[in-house]
């Protein structure tokens, strides 16, 4: 009997398998899912290329890391739909958002597809819009929000009561995620300077196809990347699951293994990556992309084997622009923003992108949830000039550059 032993701090890498769906709340008689077309599948792999190149920028920071970017992306792509010129580019050039306008909005399509009631497992994901009362929204941004995304405009009183829309906001996101993700927004987060906040919410919770036996759960060693131990509740299972391995090609030497358990129903299911050594996960992280990981996944055979993975719980939160400002989105955030396709008068910036993640694997299976919030500010006036102290000047040929004089006031 083969066993694979899946260690808590070296299989960081978990990855729900098959597009966990984003964009309308689900009803009991809701509408069976459009079918799946060439933009549900773009907007589903811009979806993985965007969170392996996020969680690379996340990486970079040592310990644990558990986020939704399935949620962040859902959130930006809901406010790239109001943006205009290098603002735009820049947004779907990192999301890896189509180039055609008309087939952005597919991001939220796929909360139409997978949008539906499950008897297998719970899946709830909402999207809401909060946006300053009195401003000329365009209506067609209003309009494109609650078709494609299921979002509605929830008017909002920023400027004289913006404390009150914060605990609003997060009430909305602690109901959306069964209270599993609270205060999302900070106090101070939300100012009266602040316009508008796109916000996302994922809810899981399935079930292992295969459960895990309590009474098998041991605590156990765990080997430490640095060549210490520690002491974890390590649960056994002998399952059907697909697996594999992944082997350097020029010396055939073993690199990760790769797991996959599936939940009740099939439709979703766990991928866990288990470098061959305790230090060898920064070197299978920087191996990761979307395509890779593709490959790696089809890859997977089914065997019966005994599975030996930790129980564990995770609560995280990031605030995220540094990390897209790395990934080429600048300009959204700086006071050359292009919003004009939300708002005639434009005049708005991102300040923040808050996001909020919980995860709980045990025997019975899985619980998740994240949040996103996305909040846009009036874009700062210009700094005044004020030329109150020593300076240089210079006079020249504006069309051509050439310096015709140059000189320095210390004194006027």
């Amino acid at each position: 009997m083969r066993c694979l032993v899946l260690r808590p701090e070296i299989a960081l890498i978990l990855v729900v398998s098959g597009t966990v769906g984003y964009g309308h709340s689900v009803q009991v008689d809701a509408p069976p899912p459009p079918p799946w077309t060439d933009d549900l599948q773009a907007a589903a792999d811009a979806n993985n290329r965007f969170a392996l190149d996020l969680y690379a920028k996340l990486r970079e920071t040592p310990g644990n890391v558990f986020l939704s970017p399935y949620s962040v992306h859902t959130a930006l792509a809901m406010t790239t739909t109001g943006t205009k010129g290098v603002t735009r580019d820049e947004m779907v050039k990192v999301l890896h958002l189509p180039a055609d306008e008309g087939r952005v909005p597919a991001a939220g399509d796929l909360g139409r597809y997978y949008g539906h009631p499950r008897k297998e497992f719970s899946l709830s994901v909402a999207n809401a819009l909060w946006g300053q009362k009195g401003l000329p929204w365009r209506a067609e941004f209003l309009t494109l929000q609650k078709g494609r995304f299921g979002a509605s405009l929830h008017e909002a009183d920023f400027a004289t009561n913006h404390e009150a829309d914060r605990l609003h906001i997060n009430k909305w996101v602690e109901d959306k995620t069964r209270d599993r993700v609270r205060e999302l927004l900070k106090p101070g987060s939300i100012t009266p300077q602040t316009v508008m906040v796109l916000a996302n919410a994922i809810h899981f919770k399935g079930t292992w196809k295969t459960k895990f036996d309590p009474t098998r759960t041991r605590d156990a060693t765990f080997h430490l990347a640095d060549d210490t131990t520690a002491t974890v509740p390590l649960m056994y299972v002998n399952a059907k699951a697909r697996n594999g391995i992944v082997s350097d090609p020029v010396n055939r030497k073993l690199i990760t293994r790769v797991l996959e358990l599936p939940y009740t129903g099939g439709e979703l299911s766990l991928v866990v990556i288990l470098p061959a050594l305790p230090d060898g996960l920064p070197a299978v992280e920087r191996q990761l992309t979307a395509e890779t990981l593709k490959t790696w996944i089809a890859g997977l055979r089914e065997t019966q084997l005994g599975v030996s993975l930790p129980r564990f719980k995770q609560e995280q939160a990031f605030s995220l622009p540094e990390q897209l400002k790395a990934l080429g989105m600048v300009r959204a955030f700086g006071a050359g923003a292009d919003f004009t396709g939300m708002l005639d008068s434009g005049g708005i910036s991102i300040s923040a992108v808050q996001h909020k993640a919980f995860v709980e694997v045990n025997e019975e299976g899985t619980e998740a949830a994240a949040a996103t919030a996305v909040t846009g500010e009036k874009s700062p006036d210009p700094i005044p000039f004020v030329a109150d102290h020593p300076f240089l000047f210079l006079i020249r040929d504006a069309r051509h550059g050439t310096i015709l004089f140059l000189g320095r006031v210390e004194q006027p």
